[in-house]
C-alpha cells in the first residue's frame, strides 16, 4: 500500500481510510504498509505506530496487515513487537542496510530476530533497495522456528524463483509471496501461495482475480488478468527509475481520488503536466470513473 501523506509530511488520516476501503473492496487478502511501495524507508519513524494502527483498525480484520520493518539495526529488533500490540498480523523484515551483515551470517541475524518477536515473520529479499540476494540456505536454515510465517520474494531472477518454489512450495506454515511483478504469473504457476503488486493500488481487484484463477488452474483467465496488470502498472513504472515510479504511482492512486500525490524526501511530486499524462493514459485504460 502506498502511504498517503498531506502536503506537510504527515499521515493523511481521511485518505488512509479511503485506500484500505479500496483495497478491502477489491477483496485482497492482505495489506503490505510500510514496504517499498509505502515509502517506508521515508516515513518519519515517529509516524510509523501510528500509520499501523489506523491502518489496522480501518480494515477491522476484513484483511490481514503486515507491516514492513526498514532498516532494522540489531539495538532496535525488540520495536517490532510495538506493531503487534496495536493490532498486525504479521511483520516483514529485509536484510539491513546501516549495519551490513555477511551473507553467511544472515541465517543467525534472522534467527536473533525471530527468537525477539512476539507474532509471525516474512523474510523480505529485495536485493534493488538493500543490494544483498538472501540465499535460500539460510532461509531453509530457519525453517521450523514458529514464528516464520513465509517469504516476500522481490528479486527479478526467474531461475531464483524455480528453485525458491522447488525448495518450499507446498510447505506446511510457510507463505511463498512473489513480489516482482515480472515474475508473478510464473510464480503462480509453479505453486507460490499469492503476490504483492504494487498495481493493487489502482486494481486490487484484478489482482485478486489473478490468484483465483491460480488456484482453479485457468490460465487462460489468469493470463487475461495478468496483462491488464501489466498494463496497468506501466503507467508508472514503464521508462522510470524505482523512486520515479513511486511518486508516479502515487499520482496516479491521486487521480482515482484515493490520496493526494504528495511524496516524502527524497522523492519528487510529479509536475503537473506528468500528472495530467497520466490522467490521460488511465482514462485510455478505462481506469477512472470507478472502473478497473
Amino acid at each position: 500500500m502506498v502511504t498517503p501523506i498531506t502536503p506537510q509530511g504527515t499521515v493523511d488520516e481521511p485518505a488512509l481510510k479511503r485506500l484500505v476501503d479500496s483495497l478491502v473492496a477489491g477483496r485482497v487478502e492482505g495489506i503490505f504498509v510500510l514496504g517499498t511501495t509505502g515509502e517506508g524507508a521515508h516515513v518519519p519513524r515517529g509516524q510509523h505506530l501510528k500509520l499501523v494502527e489506523l491502518c489496522v483498525q480501518r480494515a477491522s480484520r476484513r484483511a490481514l496487515v503486515f507491516v514492513g520493518l526498514g532498516d532494522v539495526r540489531l539495538a532496535e529488533m525488540d520495536r517490532a513487537n510495538e506493531f503487534f500490540k496495536v493490532g498486525a498480523d504479521a511483520v516483514v523484515a529485509h536484510p539491513p542496510i546501516s549495519e551490513k551483515v555477511v551473507l553467511e551470517k544472515l541465517g543467525g541475524w534472522y534467527r536473533t530476530l525471530l527468537e525477539r518477536l512476539t507474532g509471525p515473520l516474512l523474510v523480505y529479499n529485495m536485493p534493488a533497495t538493500t543490494g544483498v540476494s538472501i540465499p535460500l540456505d539460510a532461509v531453509e536454515s530457519l525453517l521450523g522456528h514458529p514464528r516464520l510465517a513465509g517469504i516476500k520474494d522481490s528479486e527479478n531472477n526467474p531461475q531464483r524463483v524455480e528453485e525458491l518454489l522447488k525448495r518450499f512450495g507446498g510447505k506446511k506454515d510457510f507463505s511463498v509471496f512473489i513480489g516482482v511483478g515480472a515474475l508473478m504469473e510464473k510464480g503462480l504457476k509453479l505453486g507460490a501461495d499469492g503476490i504483492v503488486p504494487s498495481v493493487g493500488n489502482l486494481i486490487p481487484e484484478v489482482c485478486h482475480q489473478l490468484c483465483v484463477a491460480a488456484q482453479t488452474a485457468d490460465w487462460h483467465a489468469a493470463g487475461t488478468h495478468y496483462a491488464r496488470m501489466n498494463a496497468v502498472a506501466a503507467l508508472y513504472q514503464k521508462g522510470r527509475t524505482l523512486n520515479e515510479s513511486l511518486a508516479a504511482l502515487k499520482a496516479a492512486v491521486h487521480c482515482r481520488g484515493l490520496c493526494a500525490p504528495a511524496v516524502l524526501p527524497p522523492l519528487h511530486v510529479l509536475p503537473k503536466l506528468e500528472v495530467e499524462k497520466i490522467r490521460s493514459q488511465m482514462a485510455e485504460l478505462h481506469l477512472l470513473n470507478g472502473t478497473a
